[in-house]
């Protein structure tokens, strides 16, 4: 049988940024909450769900910024539980894809606290979804990989030779998270396993107002983010099913979007 916890956490996913994207059951969370804690790219308006009495706090986490240590977001979420708060650690996107959801969860639980975990879209199904076009494709694609393009400290990080390697022979999506800065890096390693014309999709900012967007090729693919002045936070998709977005950019109604 499992441990018997005599104290429980939230992590809930936030989602891409879009309030309407929020679960029920995410609400349902947030409202209930006495304590929340905020990551970085948590829309704002995403906060209107709770409580007129919950404590907000602010713990900054985003790929390249000064960020709030991991060590004390998981003190103040220990010590806070213990105390009595209804803890909701309120996560960008999905709280198990790239954002530390479980080595959160492992210290929870190492402290005797079991953990909630709601889902909640990831930027890199939004984005490309936002463009009409979907992550898999009978044709195009068998599978899709989401991986990041953040190293931690110490690690050589993903080799994107063989990635792009595996990419071509399975017929698989990669979804980039946080590549902006290691741009020319993956690139250069994605260049050598998959044809320069490889369609590529980058999203900035994906299912919010300011979202923006540039439809291009694999080896033109710093170009076009320069020009764009595409910045962090990004999705970068590469593969054919990008095709779907270049589609529904060339509708009349579409163009003059990404022109």
């Amino acid at each position: 049988m499992p441990p018997h916890f005599a104290y429980r956490c939230t992590l809930v996913g936030a989602g891409p940024g879009d309030p309407e994207l929020l679960t029920l059951k995410a609400v349902k969370a947030i409202a209930s909450a006495t304590l929340l804690l905020v990551d970085d790219l948590v829309n704002d308006a995403v906060l209107a769900h709770a409580s007129p009495t919950a404590r907000i706090v602010h713990v900054g986490k985003r790929g390249g910024c000064q960020s709030t240590p991991q060590a004390f977001i998981d003190k103040l979420m220990i010590n806070a539980v213990h105390e009595g708060e209804r803890v909701v650690r309120l996560k960008g996107g999905d709280p198990f894809i790239f954002g530390r959801g479980g080595e959160e969860v492992e210290h929870l639980r190492a402290a005797g606290i079991d953990v909630d975990v709601v889902n909640g879209i990831t930027s890199g199904l939004a984005g490309l979804s936002s463009l009409g076009a979907p992550l898999t494709h009978r044709e195009h694609a068998h599978g899709v990989v989401f991986v990041t393009g953040h190293a931690k400290p110490g690690d050589s990080g993903t080799d994107w030779v063989q990635l792009a390697h595996t990419a071509q022979q399975a017929k698989l999506t990669l979804v980039i998270y946080m590549g902006v800065s290691s741009l020319d890096h993956i690139q250069q390693g994605l260049m050598q396993g998959l044809p320069a014309h490889t369609p590529v999709a980058v999203v900035q900012h994906a299912s919010l107002p300011q979202q923006r967007e540039a439809l291009t090729t694999l080896g033109d693919l710093g170009s076009t983010m320069a020009r764009e002045g595409l910045q962090s936070p990004s999705i970068i998709v590469v593969g054919d099913v990008v095709q779907g977005a270049w589609a529904w950019a060339a509708q009349p109604q579409r163009s003059q979007k990404l022109a």
